[in-house]
């Protein structure tokens, strides 16, 4: 456990990346190298694969007072460099270092997630650490390595060192706004744009199957199940159609296969206030044998007015389980968790950032060129 006494800021929320830039001056934040400043996001760090990957014969979590370097040693096949470009192979499943350590005081803690991009490849990407009981969950006081485990799942993938498949957000104390903080925000802000606000847990998306012009065009993508390598380097180059089939539906309803993997988009758009960051979450797994993927964070500022949005939609990673499921036009599959910042960040989403999904649709990850109709 951290024993240094370092300045954290006095609100409690989610850091913003004028506070992450002071961890790393710290010592809280530690790369090889140093951090990068196009790695600091509103509200998250952007994390970097290292430059080795193991091959291991099955998941895993280092466990209560275990180092994950010992269960490597336990469960490792083989391992390979990723200098200059490695396959990761479809439904297998790897450990790579990332480059980044952390030294947390008492107090600050972090959770992690796939970026948006990475969660539209169906790229099961998560982190784990030593002592971990828990994927993408960093426990306050925490001094140690970081580890991204990786099962590509639709796709093969070609990885290198550097890559950034997944962000960590640091939290000072209680950040998660109960129901009626987060109905006075929607009530102050309008988190939806034209329409009610579903408020259970977080706020409620449902499925657009009915798609812009109401009915009959594409309201999604599914994964073709034999599709060649995907460089996560290459932006804009893929064709659509080599990778992906469309979806489409003329009565509001699609039937979801088992096993196969979905892109769908959100009926609501909706905005994230400066002040505030949110998590995508599961609904409830009641509402059927499916479930919704929930990559990526939303940073304060997406979608917003502020950072030049009129509301945007959420993209939906879907995947259905045991049995065939009828999944219907405005049927609730997640919730948006939001979040209070313990401060404004210095940039918000989408303003003045590299920001590939502000004001998005139904889309596809940044490596495929936009569908020709």
């Amino acid at each position: 456990m951290n024993t240094a006494a370092p300045t954290l800021p006095g609100n409690a929320g989610v850091l913003p990346d004028h506070a992450l830039r002071a961890m790393v001056g710290q010592g809280m934040l530690r790369a090889e190298g140093g951090i990068l400043d196009d790695q600091l996001q509103p509200a998250s760090l952007d994390l970097r694969l290292g430059d080795v990957a193991w091959r291991v014969r099955a998941s895993f979590l280092a466990g209560s007072g275990a180092r994950v370097s010992d269960r490597l040693a336990e469960f490792e096949m083989h391992r390979m460099p990723l200098a200059g470009g490695a396959v990761l192979e479809k439904g297998c499943v790897y450990v790579v270092p990332l480059a980044e350590a952390l030294a947390l005081p008492d107090g600050l803690s972090a959770v992690a997630n796939a970026k948006s991009s990475t969660g539209r490849l169906d790229l099961l990407t998560r982190v784990i650490t030593d002592g971990g009981t828990e994927f993408d969950r960093v426990p306050a006081g925490y001094t140690g390595p970081l580890y991204a485990e990786i099962c590509p799942r639709s796709f093969s993938v070609l990885a290198r060192p550097g890559m950034r498949l997944n962000q960590i957000r640091f939290r000072n104390g209680q950040a998660v706004l109960d129901d009626a903080e987060l109905a006075a925000l929607h009530a102050a802000e309008g988190l939806v744009a034209g329409g009610d606000a579903l408020i259970s847990g977080g706020l409620g998306f449902s499925v657009d199957l009915r798609g812009p012009r109401g009915g009959g065009g594409r309201v999604g993508w599914r994964a073709k199940p034999h599709a060649g390598v995907i460089d996560l380097d290459r932006i804009g180059h893929y064709r659509p159609e080599d990778y992906w089939e469309e979806v489409r539906s003329d009565n509001g309803r699609i039937i979801l296969d088992p096993g196969a993997f979905y892109i769908l988009v959100s009926r609501e758009a909706v905005h994230i206030p400066p002040l505030h960051a949110a998590e995508m979450a599961p609904y409830l797994a009641m509402v059927g044998e499916f479930r919704v993927h929930y990559a990526g964070f939303f940073d304060p500022g997406f979608g917003h007015a502020a950072a030049g949005g009129s509301g945007a939609r959420g993209v939906l990673e879907v995947r259905c389980h045991e049995a065939p499921f009828v999944l219907e036009h405005g049927q609730v599959v997640g919730r948006l968790v939001y979040e209070r910042m313990a401060a404004a960040p210095d940039r918000l989403y989408g303003a003045g950032l590299a920001s590939s999904y502000q004001g998005q649709g139904l889309k596809l990850s940044k490596h495929f060129r936009p569908p020709e109709n």
